[in-house]
């Protein structure tokens, strides 16, 4: 059974690759296991509708809707100009800029393609005019924005929360420490890659002018400020659940957006509305065909045979963890975020269990191997968007993207694995 499962995976990639719609390839992944694995059908469909119900799953549209209408409002913008008072006259500050902004952006979206939506269009531009080179300005934007997938609320820490009933605020917790690190990461790399760019620079500011211009930029952006404030704080102070969380970010930047910056408008709202939806449809037929194929493999205990099939190549911790993470930085190049969790974090949790990785810290390094497939060919929706937005050829954006894969992304990877603090620090402190 276990060859006949693996042949259903191996055609839902292929179809996934080639560019069929996510429903159908999931559907040809059920054929398989229907016609040639003799799985019965019955009563799954209507477990995984019961399984949508859940009221974890209504965080993920009411997320993608506070993304979208944050990158229509000018609530983004404000963010943008606040932290660039602090580094504008800095060789490279502006590349910071971009980096942490993504990194808040995803703190209040919980989506990756937010960040190079609602910062592409502006600061893109920008750091051109700076002296940027453009397919370096859209690479570096591109790959902050996968801090959207890290950095906490995220979407991709809601389902694997989901499916594999771990609590999902520690799952947030896990990947804030390496989410944190890889920002860090990007921004000195970008430092260093700045030597080479001839940029143009903000005049020092004095200590009063610095100051006036804070205090000033400061009250224009309190609203955008206090969002995440409000979000995590109540998330991690226990007042509101993810859910709660998600639907108080959108009551939020309504009013914000319509009010305050004024960006909103009831033309774009709908757009907004609309996008949104588009979105979270695909997402929610795509979670529906994968918990029904999960649930085949559970069925017929596919992740124990897996389990046994990989220990009769090796025991050795180290050598599982590589062979891990090169594997699902495979699946993350050909298949999105969310359907590489569903599909493979039930698979391996039992063999992650085997060898001592407690599923939180497996949160985590799903997580960032994962959030890496946004930027890397040939899947990377992330890096597509952001070309289509920098108006750059994918082939020009590809080179510098790689660089700061390579330098400022993988390191953390191998650290989320053999280093269990970096991800469990956290949710200890908070008692998981």
């Amino acid at each position: 059974m276990i060859e006949i499962a693996l042949l259903a995976i191996a055609i839902l990639v292929i179809t996934l690759t080639l560019g069929v719609p996510l429903p159908y390839c999931f559907g040809a992944a059920l054929m398989i296991m229907y016609f040639i694995g003799d799985v019965t059908m019955k009563g799954m469909m209507l477990w995984g509708v019961q399984q949508l119900g859940n009221p974890i799953l209504l965080a993920i549209p009411l997320f993608v809707l506070a993304g979208t209408i944050m990158a229509e409002s000018g609530i983004a913008a404000a963010l943008l100009r606040f932290v660039n008072v602090f580094v504008g006259h800095i060789r490279g500050g502006l590349g910071v800029v971009a980096t942490v902004s993504c990194a808040v952006i995803g703190a209040i979206s919980g989506s990756g393609l937010t960040g190079i939506a609602a910062i592409g269009p502006i600061l893109i531009p920008e750091m051109e005019k700076r002296g940027y080179p453009r397919e370096y300005a859209t690479a570096l934007i591109a790959n902050s924005s996968i801090l959207g997938l890290l950095i906490p609320p995220s979407v991709t820490m809601i389902i694997y929360g989901w499916v594999t009933d771990t609590s999902i605020l520690a799952c947030f917790l896990a990947t804030l420490g390496p989410g944190l690190l890889i920002m860090l990461s990007f921004s000195v790399t970008n430092l260093w890659m700045s030597r080479k760019f001839d940029l143009i620079l903000d005049d020092k500011p004095t200590f009063n002018e610095l100051s006036s211009e804070v205090a000033k930029r400061g009250i224009h952006a309190f609203p955008a400020l206090l969002m995440p404030v409000i979000i995590l704080g109540g998330i991690y102070g226990g007042i509101m659940t993810p859910t709660e969380a998600a639907a108080v970010a959108v009551i939020y930047s309504v009013p914000v957006g319509f009010l305050f910056y004024k960006g909103l408008k009831v033309e774009n709202f709908f757009a907004a509305g609309k996008e949104a939806a588009t979105a979270v449809g695909a997402i929610m037929f795509m979670i529906l065909f994968s918990m029904i194929l999960s649930q085949m493999f559970v069925y017929e205990s596919i992740p124990q045979k897996i389990v046994a099939s990989i220990f009769e190549i090796t025991e050795n911790k180290v050598l599982l963890l590589i062979f891990i993470n090169i594997m699902l930085f495979l699946v993350g190049m050909v298949v999105n975020d969310v359907t590489a969790i569903i599909l493979i974090a039930p698979l391996l949790l039992p063999l992650m269990n085997a060898i001592g990785v407690s599923p939180i810290q497996f949160a985590a390094i799903m997580g960032v191997n994962t959030a890496m497939g946004g930027v890397t060919p040939p899947y990377a929706s992330i890096l597509y968007l952001g070309a289509r937005i920098g108006n750059v050829k994918v082939t020009k954006v590809i080179p510098p993207a790689m660089f700061l894969i390579v330098t400022g992304y993988i390191p953390v990877v191998f650290l989320t694995s053999f280093w269990p603090d970096l991800s469990l620090y956290l949710p200890r402190l908070f008692g998981y």
